[in-house]
């Protein structure tokens, strides 16, 4: 049996540097894996660059005659393509659209000093083999991040704020600017209640790292003990999910060739904690439930953790769940994170102070105390129907005020 995995990305990058252009950039990259399966091993030849399918399926079963890899799985099949392309901007348009942004935010806000990416990046992914697979994936995007500083801060950065589209709005752009820097010189007083505003990705890793099938299996994950028990907030649902809609240049079938189920699984319903997730490897090694989660190598076989973690949306808009109660936007922060019993503690370098839609001054300096038991269980607040601050979604939950680090 064999198999071929192909992966083309081509990025345009337009950079700024202390308002001024600084360089253009493009690349353009193109990886195959191929694959011969027999008896239970799988030989692999990685490919930079283009190589006939012939030289590449012999240099795969010469590797499996003398580098074999145990991969002791049935192939998978089906037939499915899928293209979210919206829009495709050429290099020149790209560049005009830069300069236009940037031309707006140096005129309108002459007392900071930025710094820019411009970036679209275009990628196809494809996967076939003698089972009867035929998948692709294309996906194209503009994505604009932006740093800022002060002219009168001594920090080598004060702030960023970044957003991709699709479909690529200046309009979109101008809006996010004047939200982040109209009020950037206006202070604030932080609220006697704390409840953060952010974009929730980065929170996600300790969910991950704990929902691991085999950390579960071996009872190293704090949720070890946890399956089938209520342990979040009734409002907190979390799913993988890959559907067409939630996805930014992910695949929709996993590194094992896997397919879910109208693209989503749920692994948490409710506060419920209902299995941890497994590709076919841990699957069979722990006999535990296999979710179609491996991660995709073009070098190697897969392994566990192919995710695309999402909380589901609440119904009311970021304000509403707000009531008339201000949040706080963390726009610099580090040295802090996660700790190994779930708790956690950011310093907050720069934040703002929001309506859930405007925002309405700079905060001071303070640092935030949760875990990761109250952020998604007791203090969660939701997820916004909306996307005001952020051109994305937004999660919203209270923490303590702790010492400055």
């Amino acid at each position: 049996m064999r198999e071929k995995m192909m992966f083309e990305e081509v990025v345009s990058q337009i950079k700024y540097e202390e308002n001024k252009l600084l360089s253009f950039h493009r690349s353009s990259t193109d990886t195959t894996s191929y694959r011969v399966y027999e008896d239970g091993k799988v030989g692999i030849h990685y490919q930079v660059g283009k190589m006939s399918e012939e030289e590449g399926f012999d240099l795969a079963e010469e590797n499996l005659k003398v580098r074999p890899r145990p991969y002791p799985f049935t192939l998978e099949s089906g037939k499915r393509s899928r293209n979210k392309i919206e829009r495709e901007v050429a290099d020149r348009e790209l560049l005009d659209l830069a300069k236009e942004c940037m031309a707006y935010i140096c005129e309108n806000y002459p007392r900071f000093v930025f710094g820019a990416s411009f970036s679209q990046r275009k990628v196809i992914a494809r996967q076939n083999n003698d089972a009867g697979m035929e998948y692709e994936n294309i996906d194209c995007a503009v994505s604009v991040d932006i740093n800022f500083k002060h002219v009168d801060s001594k920090d080598i950065t004060d702030g960023y704020f970044s957003f991709s589209l699709r479909d690529f709005d200046k309009e979109i752009f101008t809006k996010m600017a004047d939200n982040y820097l109209a009020n950037y010189e206006k202070e604030v007083e932080l609220p006697e209640e704390i409840i953060i505003d952010t974009q929730y990705y980065g929170f996600l890793g300790i969910l991950n790292s704990n929902l691991d099938g085999e950390s579960i299996a071996l009872k190293t994950s704090l949720l070890s003990d946890k399956i089938g028990e209520k342990v979040f907030s009734e409002d907190f649902t979390l799913v993988h999910d890959v559907s067409d809609e939630e996805t930014w240049f992910n695949r929709f079938w996993d590194g094992d060739g896997c397919v879910t189920e109208n693209d989503k699984r749920v692994f948490i319903d409710k506060g419920v904690v209902l299995t941890g997730y497994a590709d076919k490897k841990n699957a069979d090694k722990y006999k535990i439930a296999h979710t179609g989660n491996a991660y995709t190598s073009m070098a190697d076989i897969p392994g566990a953790g192919g995710l695309n973690f999402r909380i589901a949306r609440s119904e009311k808009t970021v304000k509403e769940l707000l009531n008339g109660r201000y949040c706080v936007i963390p726009v610099m922060y580090s040295g802090g994170g996660f700790a190994d019993n779930g708790d956690y503690t950011m310093p907050i370098q720069c934040a703002m102070l929001s309506d859930g839609e405007k925002i309405l001054g700079k905060l001071p300096p303070f640092t935030m105390v949760s875990s990761m038991w109250d952020m998604f269980g007791k203090d969660f607040i939701g997820v916004g129907s909306d996307n005001p601050i952020f051109n994305d979604k937004q999660i919203l939950f209270r923490v303590r005020k702790g010492n400055i680090l």
